[in-house]
């Protein structure tokens, strides 16, 4: 026991004396631990700022697409207006567009992790372009076919239907210098082509809606008499017939085959009561054997203003229309005429 006491007195007296070295040495190893902890801290700090650095740039690019997508989006609603003022044009002269276009919204997508969705939001921008010229390439397909059909027919009839060519131009207006940075996008260029092709068929149908070649009578009838030589009910002999002939009853009303303007209401001989309308390309319109007239000279009508009602004045064993078309007062067959009218309805319906 004693020896075990003086062993620890001995120590202590030892570790009295060296406990400056010692507290050095701990002190030492303390002041590394801390260094390298503060150097790791440092390190985190670096790397905490990185990241910062990264996340921000990555939010502004982000924002920066979505401000892309934002200026995209208002230039689509702009020009949805002019394409919807299209569709509206096309809508009066009886054209659909096979899109229908609703006014353009841009929701924006986000990700799971409530981040906006990008090409999600990329792709509804593109699909509403899509739509857009769907509906711009529908508009221009149907009235380019509707304008060849009508110059086709016409030509057949002997009719020619001047177009109007190239680019739209201007027809007035100050002289204004040229401002850089507002040339026509390829929208609105669309826009503008497919604008010419609604007025190319607009200016066909005019020359369309001018020919006589809708059925001036409706309801109930026949054709009793065709265009030509045939026999004559009166004589049994064979003579010429200037018209078509549709057994209706008395009152039916006889309405213009096309637009025109009234030129004569009286009465012709073999005719009975006439009314007479003036078309353009030098063509004409008789209507005889009328039971009553409707119109008054100088009237302009349209295809399907009633102007008579159906009688038996005149030579004439019944009651009919007798329906005459006259180009530089010489009869020509109306026959063909009022084919063409209704190949023409099937076409714009």
């Amino acid at each position: 026991m004693f020896a075990l006491l003086l062993g620890a007195n001995a120590l202590t007296a030892t570790g009295m004396l060296m406990a400056p070295d010692i507290a050095r040495l701990v002190n030492g190893q303390n002041e590394r631990v801390i260094e390298a902890y503060e150097g790791r801290l440092t390190q985190m700090r670096l790397e905490i700022d990185r990241l910062q650095s990264r996340n921000y740039a990555q939010t502004g690019d982000m924002n920066l697409q979505l401000q892309e997508l934002s200026q995209q989006q208002e230039m689509l609603v702009e020009q949805h207006q002019l394409v919807k003022a299209l569709v509206d044009k096309a809508g009066q002269l009886g054209i659909t567009p096979v899109a229908s276009l609703g006014t353009p919204a841009l929701r924006t997508v986000s990700t799971p992790s409530g981040n906006p969705d990008l090409a999600a939001t990329a792709a509804q921008i593109g699909q509403m372009i899509s739509d857009t010229q769907v509906a711009m390439s529908g508009i221009a397909d149907a009235a380019t076919a509707r304008t060849d059909g009508i110059v086709s027919e016409m030509a057949r009839l002997g009719i020619k239907v001047d177009l109007p060519e190239g680019d739209l131009e201007g027809i007035g207006g100050p002289l204004l210098d040229a401002v850089d940075g507002v040339d026509a996008s390829p929208m609105v260029e669309d826009a503008n082509a497919v604008m010419e092709t609604l007025i190319r068929y607009k200016a066909a149908r005019e020359v369309m809606e001018d020919a006589p070649v809708h059925m001036p009578i409706a309801g109930t009838y026949r054709q009793s008499s065709i265009f030509g030589n045939r026999r004559d009910p009166f004589t049994g002999r064979r003579a010429f017939h200037a018209g078509l002939d549709f057994a209706a009853s008395t009152g039916t009303t006889v309405s213009s085959a096309g637009d025109g303007v009234v030129s004569y209401v009286g009465t012709r001989s073999g005719y009975g009561k006439v009314v007479e309308v003036r078309h353009a390309n030098g063509l004409m319109t008789r209507y005889g054997h009328l039971s009553a007239q409707l119109a008054h000279v100088g009237q302009v009508v349209q295809t399907g203003t009633p102007i008579a009602r159906v009688g038996s004045t005149g030579r004439s064993t019944g009651p009919h229309l007798h329906f005459e078309i006259r180009r530089s007062d010489s009869a020509i067959d109306p026959k063909p005429f009022l084919e063409a009218g209704k190949r023409l309805v099937a076409l714009l319906q």
